[in-house]
Order: structure tokens, then C-alpha cells, then sequence
């Protein structure tokens, strides 16, 4: 069954141009020229995917993601933020609310179509049912798509839990940015080295005590500690 995609897009000539490739990729499309419509479309459509503008009349991409990701039904639908703002302020704000991924206007149709595959590709991403990882007391269920610290579940997102995941499953070897770009993200384009230092840093505040886990490699990338 073809996937459902919700874009919520202010900017008629580019709701028309993704809406139109999206279609050409065989995609079942809604859209939404606000946010407050947008966000009536996602209850009632249950997307498998959100393309979020940030600047939306009636109702902010940011404040439609932090409402969605309260939501039991929308915590692990994935998310992304497409927006004229570029800062790093403003991704770090989106990744924040739960986005899974962030594209600056103007934009590459092609890369997004890249993203759009590479984020479901994630969220689907088939395990083994029985495994189990634990680090002490970190403990992640590849089944029930979960992680906590002794009784206390981590909300995570979609790419954060992958991108924890790839860490942890290579403990003691040091991954590269463009490695975890590769492996997490599902693609790798030059100046998104950023993208990574940001979900580390996201992923750290939240680990707790095992934030320290993650240990920075200057001038190449990450480890995870060895226990």
C-alpha cells in the first residue's frame, strides 16, 4: 500500500511542486495551506509522514509538531521541517519539538524526495523481534521500538532512536559524521555535518547519566564507551 504524506505549506507554488512529485512517485498526497487545517488533516488522515513548514498562517509548524508529538497516535510519525530559517536555533528548536529532519528553502525537489524515502525507510526499519540491547542500566527493545534507564522510559524520535542505536551497536568503535549520515540519516551531502553535532547533543541531554556515554572523537566523529 502506497504511503500517506501530509504536507502543510503555506506557499501555493511549492505545496504544487512537492504535491506533484510526491504524486509522480506514486505517494497518496494531502495537503494543507495552514496550520490549523493542517493540523485537523493529520487527526483525521493518520499520515505516515508530515512535511511541516515553519512560517504558517493560524497555527505555527512548531506548535502543530509539539501538539502532534503529545499525541500517542503521532509520537513516532516522522516529521519534517521545511522552512525558509535556516539558523541553527531554529533546527535545533524543530529537532527539539521531535522533527526528524530539516530542509532549508529553496530546496532540491530530488533531495527532498531522498529525505521522504530515507525517513519512512527508518521508521520502518525491520529488526530482530527478540533483541534486546542493554548497557547497564540502558536497556533497547528493537521490538517495541523503546529505550530506558531502569524503570524510566526516554522519549526519543525516530532518528534519535536510530542514531542511539547505530552508537551502541558499534560500542568501542568510533563512527564518523559522514558514517552516521550514511547509516541514520540514509544519505550524505556535504555541509550537514551539523545535522549530527545537533542530535548528539539532543541525545545526550536526554541519556542522563549515560550522556557521557557518547564520546566525542575530535575532528571525526563519535564512540560509544565500552562498558
Amino acid at each position: 500500500m502506497a504511503k500517506t504524506i501530509l504536507i502543510v505549506e503555506d506557499d501555493k507554488d511549492i505545496l504544487e511542486l512537492i504535491v506533484w512529485h510526491l504524486n509522480t512517485e506514486g505517494y497518496r498526497v494531502f495537503a494543507a495551506g495552514d496550520g490549523i487545517k493542517g493540523y485537523e488533516l493529520a487527526g483525521r488522515e493518520k499520515p505516515d509522514l508530515i512535511i511541516l513548514d515553519l512560517m504558517l498562517p493560524s497555527m505555527d509548524g512548531l506548535e502543530i509538531c509539539k501538539r502532534l508529538k503529545r499525541s500517542e497516535a503521532f509520537e513516532h510519525v516522522p516529521v519534517i521541517m521545511l522552512t525558509a530559517k535556516g539558523e541553527e536555533v531554529d533546527r535545533i528548536v524543530g529537532f527539539e519539538l521531535g522533527a526528524d529532519d530539516y530542509m532549508v528553502k529553496p530546496f532540491s525537489p530530488r533531495e527532498l524526495l531522498l529525505r521522504i524515502r530515507a525517513v519512512l525507510r527508518r521508521a520502518d526499519g525491520k529488526t530482530d523481534k527478540a533483541a534486546v540491547i542493554r548497557h547497564n542500566e540502558l536497556v533497547i527493545d528493537l521490538e517495541k521500538h523503546t529505550v530506558t534507564i531502569g524503570d524510566d522510559p526516554l522519549e526519543l524520535t525516530v532518528t534519535e532512536f536510530n542514531l542511539l542505536l547505530e552508537l551502541v551497536q558499534n560500542k568501542g568503535r568510533v563512527r564518523t559524521r559522514d558514517q552516521l549520515l550514511d547509516r541514520v540519516w540514509g544519505y550524505r551531502f556535504e555541509g550537514y555535518h551539523r545535522t549530527v553535532d545537533t542530535h548528539i547533543r539532543r541525545l545526550r541531554q536526554k541519556l542522563g547519566p549515560f550522556a557521557d556515554d557518547i564520546e566525542t572523537v575530535r575532528g571525526i566523529g563519535y564512540r560509544f564507551r565500552e562498558e
